[in-house]
């Protein structure tokens, strides 16, 4: 797989000192075209989770953007507003993720997500615990975090 990767940015590199633009999309276009033409020409490979988790990967950034903007939004709104909408509250989600890599990208993400804070992993690797602004319902965010983030991340992952 790395070496599909590897390809793909030196040939978006080469697409981008050959077209002489040296912009970011110019480099989106370039990394599109060439992940296109490699997985043309490897489909007889059996080797093509590259090209599975490209995909996945986008979705997974586009799907973090759209919570960061929800949650900014949140968060910004309760601070204008004269009324304080906050529910705090500590949750303890449980983990699917096993590896510790798996482990801190999920808390990570979370983290970096406004109005929530990944607090702890408890000993046994099974149970995150977060720290919430907002918890109108506990199983809904639960189910939140497992459908949203945690799914996601292990779809690239795995």
């Amino acid at each position: 797989m790395r070496s599909f990767f590897l390809m793909n940015i030196l040939l978006t590199l080469v697409w981008v000192a050959l077209t002489g633009k040296f912009e970011v999309s110019n480099f989106l276009f370039g990394f599109a075209l060439n992940f296109g033409v490699l997985y043309v020409i490897s489909r007889g490979n059996s080797d093509l989770k590259y090209f599975q988790r490209v995909p996945k990967t986008i979705g997974f950034l586009i799907f973090f953007i759209k919570e960061l903007i929800k949650a900014n939004l949140q968060v910004a709104y309760d601070v204008v507003t004269p009324r304080d909408y906050m529910k705090p509250g500590i949750i303890g989600v449980p983990l699917d993720a096993k590896s510790d890599l798996e482990i801190t990208l999920l808390a990570n993400f979370i983290t970096m997500t406004p109005g929530t804070l990944s607090l702890d992993v408890s000993t046994d690797k099974k149970t995150l615990y977060i720290h919430a602004m907002y918890v109108e319902d506990k199983e809904a965010f639960i189910r939140g975090i497992k459908d949203g983030f945690e799914r996601r991340l292990l779809e690239i992952m795995r």
